[in-house]
């Protein structure tokens, strides 16, 4: 038996063993005040990088010049003066930009600095020719002695400041883009809702021209697909990264490309399906279109495989061909889209009426506020292409364009950039709805591709579209911000002692 005087004398020992003696106390003292100057050396150096914040509020200075004048010269050519409209839509715009910027300033420092110009210049030219045709509309009607319409642009600057005041709060709210992941498949569930809602109410609540896509309480209506987008994208990202080495598996090699097992094949399946309830529910080709066509472009993203676009081309034809078989209204918009003269007095009038204002804007166009846009019928929401086409002619119209390549551009820049796979995704998918948007609104209004109904994001009159584009831009910026915000310059722990570290492998480059 161990006698206690042993017992204490060994943990004793044991016990000043363990004890760090004071030199060991000032190493580690030391360690972690270098740590913190380290760490604060990091701070001062990331404060020392440039934001990009200058060169947004600059562009947005430059963006109000040219709403500014453009506001000038439609008052000018239609009014011959100067009325107090100049005033409330110049100050309203300027007074929510400049709230704009001062909240991605504070809540998203890093965030690109062209998003924010690029969307605040295509919105303001919306307000413009929005007024233009508010006053072509009074026009017409004190000519023809009826009733002075509602001005839409009123309605167009309120929707303006509730789409920023979203935008505002979403980079409130999502103070890392990554937290979204989270809440994918509730998102899914909730994108899937707002998508069928309107299909499965009654036509006098949700049915405005032929389309379901509508919900109407009393003086209130909303399009809740606008916002049914951005949560599927959100859910589809997440279900990818969750699910990418699934849909990467190796298949089968057909003419140099590897296509996926068809037991792989589901999501797709799914989409298309999903795709086609819509056109047949709601009567609406452009929702159906975008949805499947955001569903393919992220499974290529995922995948990198050339294959999903195959199949997804060929269940798009594939659908496409069944719906002109089996749905009158499609049918109509192909009939349309293939000879739209052949019936220029009645389904036709539309189309052929943008195409002769096109043609009438040449490549320089009439002049703001000089033309007849107002001829087209809902120029102001499906049509706008063909006003800004008829009014600043081809060279207005590809600098419009451009406006539009460089947001796509620095969205997709942004995903290409940021660091985890679910905010490539992410960004990939809303930048991506910006462009396909585009893509499809101009073709159908230069016929290229049958209409669609869809429109212009931030030029076209439309609330819902406007609101929900606004929150779509909110996460590019914080995906941005994620993605720019510079990393530390320095390790945050300090490093060990030379005669303490330990080997490590470095491989020379050639």
């Amino acid at each position: 038996m161990t006698s206690p005087d042993v017992l204490g004398d060994g943990a004793v020992a044991a016990g000043k063993a363990d004890r760090p003696s004071r030199t060991e106390k000032a190493d580690r003292k030391a360690e972690k005040k270098a740590a913190r100057a380290l760490r604060a050396d990091d701070r001062e150096a990331a404060r020392g990088l440039p934001t990009g914040r200058g060169i947004e509020l600059v562009l947005l200075a430059f963006a109000a010049v040219i709403v500014t004048g453009a506001l000038v010269l439609v008052e000018a050519n239609q009014e011959e003066e100067l009325t107090r409209a100049l005033i409330y839509v110049g100050a309203a715009y300027l007074g929510l930009f400049t709230i704009a910027h001062f909240a991605v300033r504070k809540l998203a420092p890093y965030a690109d600095p062209l998003m924010l110009p690029c969307v605040a210049l295509l919105n303001g030219l919306g307000l413009v020719m929005i007024h233009r045709l508010d006053l072509a509309a009074t026009d017409r009607a004190v000519a023809l002695g009826r009733e002075v319409p509602t001005e839409l642009i009123q309605r167009q600057v309120a929707w303006t400041a509730i789409g920023l005041a979203l935008f505002v709060g979403v980079l409130v709210v999502v103070r890392n883009h990554r937290t979204l992941a989270r809440y994918g498949y509730t998102a899914g569930f909730a994108g899937l809702v707002l998508l069928a809602l309107p299909g499965l109410l009654p036509s006098s609540i949700s049915e405005v021209n032929g389309a379901k896509i509508w919900l109407r309480l009393g003086i209130f209506s909303i399009q809740p697909g606008e916002f049914a987008k951005i949560a599927l994208i959100i859910f589809f990202s997440v279900f990818l990264v969750q699910k990418r080495d699934l849909f990467s598996d190796a298949g089968r090699k057909f003419l140099g490309m590897e296509f996926p097992r068809a037991r792989d094949l589901a999501p797709l399946l799914i989409a298309w399906g999903l795709s086609i309830g819509v056109l047949v529910l709601e009567r609406d080709l452009g929702t159906s279109l975008l949805f499947f066509g955001i569903v393919l472009v992220l499974l290529y993203t995922a995948t990198g495989k050339a294959s999903w676009m195959v199949i997804g081309l060929a269940f798009f034809v594939g659908g496409g061909v069944v719906a002109y078989q089996l749905f009158g209204h499609v049918r109509t918009r192909v009939q349309i889209w293939m000879d739209p003269f052949a019936d220029f007095n009645g389904a036709g009038y539309q189309i052929g009426q943008a195409l002769f204002g096109l043609g009438t804007g040449g490549i320089g166009g009439t002049g703001l506020g000089a033309g007849r846009p107002d001829l087209v019928p809902y120029a102001e929401s499906d049509f706008m292409l063909s006003t800004l086409g008829e009014e600043l002619g081809l060279v207005g119209l590809s600098a419009i364009l451009v406006v539009y390549l460089v947001l796509i551009t620095r969205g997709l820049r942004s995903a290409l950039a940021v660091r985890d796979s679910f905010g490539k995704l992410l960004a990939t998918g809303l930048a991506f709805t910006l462009a396909l948007q585009l893509f499809v609104v101009a073709g159908g209004a230069t016929k290229l591709i049958p209409l669609t109904g869809l429109t212009l994001p931030f030029l076209s009159y439309g609330g819902s579209s406007l609101v929900a584009n606004y929150a779509l831009v909110a996460l590019l910026l914080r995906v941005s911000n994620a993605a720019r915000t510079p990393l530390p310059t320095r390790p945050q722990a300090p490093l060990k002692p030379l005669a303490e570290a330990g080997t490590e492998l470095v491989e020379r480059r050639p």
